[in-house]
């Protein structure tokens, strides 16, 4: 049908609507007619930013001071007749361009990946049957399923709206949710009120609700704003930026030695040419241009890594902060255990316990009282109970089928539980749903933690309640149970690890979300207590004791019960001895100071709503602590934008979760943000690894220099050489060293202080010793051969050769602090291998050949006298190993953890 044909959507009836999408609204499309219409309609996404063309990649690499700076030299160069020296700058220019568009490149192909990782699901009825898919599969006709927290992924008609409210800013500007509703509007209506309709990029904040797609693509709303689709640029992260300081302060540094090599050569009556080259030579080389590259490339590819071990950083500045946490706080459901619930426990209002049997989603199991089995059919307390949780319900159970050959819960697990125990009793739930049809709701309230619906036959209005024991038994009428007792029996449940509900009913109830439950108080009838139990994951007590171990300390946060989740905690290694866990009643008791005082002591805050969660972010990070904070739903986004690091859980978070968090874990597993931790130490690791080896072999070359100047000797390096070491012999293995994998102990260090300086004080010692070990022996060498009566041109081609060669054993002594470089481990950094044999033939392509040796000044050396140079430039590399070796000694007598890797 032609576009000019189509209704206003929102002025027409829904029934009208599904006529001319020609699909059903309870049945949605079949999946041969939905993958038809993704033919016809395409995929349901706006186009991608265009990805910058090489070309212009290319021609950026050529946007620094630096270049600008060997371009004026070639120019004076060519001027002054020395054309082979202006012809090698432009080409090692040239070159310098090449590596940092390649690296470029795949930086972007990395960044491009890892945004396919993060693509929006979405929930629709297809055949009959609910499923979810990526909202670029959506079509015209397709019907949504929605629930708070959802990103809407097209524009589309309601169809059942309960309580359902949408954020629609980032389309009309209007700050506050919207309430919607599904009833047809006057076609003239404003966007803004057209509230029988949800658009894409949108984000559902309570209720729920059902919607048949009308739009999708560039067709929708938020496809016809171009202001939408362009992409926004992450801004450079605070080690960004004080790389790009301190960089602006060695260009400062450079511009001085400049003048200093120059002038001292002036007084040397050096030619202006010669010395002049030198020193722009010397310039570029104290200027590490390899940094930047190398920041680009060790956040890509820690970026990679981190999603290989199931994390997406969605913002670069969450790599490094990893490094620097000191507390996680973290959920307990489905993060620090499996989220696999099941219920175990039942508590009758007349006190008899009910124990069940079975695990998992499948109905396969009993309950027994006093190990005679029981039924719904068998006890008229226990059918009204096990009716309340089933009817009270938002999930699905789905059945094997040929994909996988085990029940599933579609929905909340807590509730997916409730719908298993109910059939283990014999219920027919697609029965009893039928028989007693939802009327109204009010949705589940993290204020109250409880939920409640109404729900129509027999003539009747019964209303089901259920949630926490505290809040629920408050609401109950006292000559239905004995509240104490029941406080009680909750207590010990929760004190077994048991996550513990509360279920309540009224006969001919009128439920009103905006009234709430307060009307209701005193008047609920009891109806029993359920406890359900969700094991700790096998593999987070390890990950727990790898985080203390590396000063990192855990601390749960949890909607359920305090002893619920104090004893996780203790089970977890969380808690410690004289630990304890505190409630949102008594957190908000607590004035910030005495809060602060208990810090130390708390492992668990327990029946925390959003708010606290945000105060406990707060006073964490006022005692100067890095903070990690997990989340899933709509109201922990406040706290995970607060967080230094917003962790949203893949599986279980809403999107509105996703998108205040820096980092989504796939697997919402806690062991996974440890891992994330690792990954983050990792990068910020071989950074440090880059700037130790850059500025060590920066920094030996200059003093080389001022030392023949000062000394009355000849220059040991021509100009071109200097540039050739700068930017061929460095700029192979430079990045590379990017690649070091884990060494082992990443994990037993302390956090990464932030602002930490770029260099540190022990960084600082190493250099100390890596530049006076150099220069010894490169100017003591340089010296040797000059009063041996060596041709100069071979003693300065053996003294160029001698630095290239102890900068390839530094980059070896850069790999670790603490572990020996004398070990088979360096082969297992490909890169780094590649990158020596590849800067070695080159090295020997620049003596061997006769137009190199032209070119850069330099004579063949004979095969024998690389013996006495390696030899010479090993005295580095054995500097640094006794170094190390009396470091391992020092750590080990003091009881330190050593690299294992």
């Amino acid at each position: 049908m032609p576009a000019t044909e189509l209704p206003v959507w929102h002025a027409t009836k829904p029934e009208a609507i599904a006529e001319t999408l020609k699909t059903d609204l309870k049945a949605g499309l079949s999946t041969a007619e939905a993958a038809k219409r993704l033919e016809d309609h395409g995929p349901n996404e706006l186009p991608e930013e265009q990805h910058k063309p090489m070309w212009k990649v290319f021609a950026a690499q050529f946007a620094s001071p630096l270049i600008y700076i060997l371009f004026v030299a070639s120019i004076i160069s060519f001027a002054m007749g020395h054309a082979s020296d202006a012809v090698v700058i432009l080409v090692v220019v040239l070159v310098n361009a090449v590596i940092g568009a390649i690296q470029e490149g795949r930086a972007e192909h990395s960044m491009t990946a890892l945004r396919k990782l993060s693509a929006l699901k979405v929930r629709v009825v297809r055949g009959g049957k609910e499923t979810t898919i990526e909202s670029r599969e959506l079509v015209p006709g397709d019907v949504l399923l929605l629930a708070a927290g959802d990103q809407v992924g097209a524009d589309a008609r309601l169809l059942e709206a309960a309580s359902l409210e949408a954020t629609e800013a980032a389309l009309t500007g209007e700050s506050l949710p919207v309430q919607k509703h599904i009833d047809a509007l006057p076609g003239d209506s404003s966007l803004g009120d057209r509230k029988n309709m949800i658009y894409s990029g949108t984000h559902l904040t309570a209720g729920r609700g059902r919607a048949v797609v009308v739009e999708t693509g560039l067709q929708t709303e938020v496809g016809k704003i171009a202001t939408m689709t362009a992409g926004a640029e992450d801004p450079d992260t605070p080690l960004e930026l004080r790389l790009k300081q301190f960089g602006r302060w060695l260009v400062i540094a450079s511009i001085i030695l400049f003048v200093l090599v120059l002038a001292f050569g002036m007084l040397r009556g050096i030619p202006f040419v010669d010395i002049f080259m030198v020193a722009i030579s010397q310039m570029v080389s104290m200027v590490p241009e390899g940094l930047p590259v190398a920041m680009t490339i060790a956040l890509a590819v820690g970026m990679q890594r981190m999603a290989r071990r199931g994390a997406i950083v969605r913002r670069l500045a969450a790599v490094e902060t990893l490094g620097s946490t000191s507390i996680i706080c973290s959920d307990k459901t489905g993060t620090l255990t499996k989220n696999e619930m099941t219920v175990t426990t039942l508590v009758l209002p007349d006190g008899r316990v009910i124990t069940v049997s079975g695990a998992g989603y499948s109905p396969e199991g009993k309950l027994t009282v006093e190990d005679k089995a029981v039924t719904a059919g068998d006890d008229e307390g226990l059918r009204r109970l096990l009716e309340a949780i089933a009817l009270c319900n938002d999930a699905q159970l789905t059945p094997p089928d040929q994909k996988e050959n085990r029940w599933r819960a579609m929905g909340d697990p807590t509730e997916a539980a409730l719908l298993t125990v109910a059939q283990k009793a014999g219920l027919d739930l697609e029965k009893l749903r039928d028989q007693h049809p939802r009327q109204a709701e009010i949705p589940f309230d993290s204020g109250p933690k409880m939920m409640a619906t109404q729900h129509g036959g027999d003539g009747k209005k019964r209303g089901f309640f259920k949630g926490a024991p505290e809040s629920l038994l408050a609401l109950c009428d006292t000559s239905t149970v004995d509240v104490s007792k029941m406080q009680k029996t909750s207590v010990d449940l929760a004190e077994k690890a048991l996550r513990v509900l509360a279920v309540a009913e009224l006969d001919d109830a009128t439920i009103d979300e905006k009234a709430g439950f307060e009307p209701f108080r005193g008047k609920l009838k009891f109806l029993g207590l359920l406890g359900q139990m969700d094991p700790p994951r096998d593999e987070v007590k390890a990950a727990v004791a790898e985080c203390q171990a590396a000063g990192i300390r855990p601390v749960m946060v949890t909607g359920d019960h305090k002893a619920t989740g104090l004893a996780i905690a203790n089970a977890l290694g969380i808690a410690k001895e004289g630990d304890i866990a505190v409630d949102g009643n008594e957190l908000e008791a607590m004035q910030d100071d005495e809060l602060k005082k208990k810090l130390p002591n708390i492992s668990v805050f327990a029946r925390v709503h959003p708010a606290q969660k945000l105060r406990i972010v707060g006073v964490f990070q006022s005692q100067k602590h890095v903070v990690a904070m997990t989340g899933d739903g709509v109201n922990d986004a406040p706290a995970l934008a607060a967080a230094d690091v917003g962790v949203a859980m893949g599986i279980t978070g809403t999107e509105v979760a996703k998108g205040a968090a820096k980092i989504i874990i796939t697997d919402d597993n806690f062991a996974t943000i440890v891992k994330a931790v690792e990954e983050g130490r990792l990068v910020y690791q071989n950074l440090k690894k880059v700037v130790l080896f850059l500025f060590a072999t920066s920094i030996d070359e200059v003093m080389v220099l001022l030392l023949a100047l000062l000394c009355g000797y000849p220059l040991p390096l021509a100009a071109v050489q200097i540039l050739w070491i700068n930017i061929v012999t460095e700029g192979t293995v430079t990045v590379n060293l990017i690649m070091e994998g884990l060494e082992g102990d990443e994990m037993k260090r302390k956090p990464i202080p932030m602002g930490e300086a770029l260099i540190t004080t022990p960084m600082w010692r190493r250099l100390g010793l890596m530049v006076t070990t150099s220069v010894v022996a490169i100017f003591g060498f340089f010296m040797w051969r000059l009063s041996s009566g060596a041709p100069f041109a071979l003693v300065q081609t053996e003294t160029f050769t001698l630095v290239a060669i102890s900068q390839w054993f530094n980059v070896l002594n850069c790999r670790s602090a603490l572990k020996s470089s004398l070990s088979l481990d360096v082969f297992k950094n490909h890169w780094l291998v590649g990158g020596l044999v590849l800067g070695i033939i080159l090295h020997m392509f620049v003596l061997y050949s006769e137009t190199m040796n032209r070119i850069f000044y330099t004579v063949p050396i004979p095969l024998t006298d690389f013996v006495l140079l390696f030899a010479i430039g090993s005295s580095v590399l054995w500097a640094e190993e006794i170094r190390k070796w009396l470091a391992r000694r020092r750590i080990a007598a003091q009881g330190g953890a050593l690299p294992q890797k």
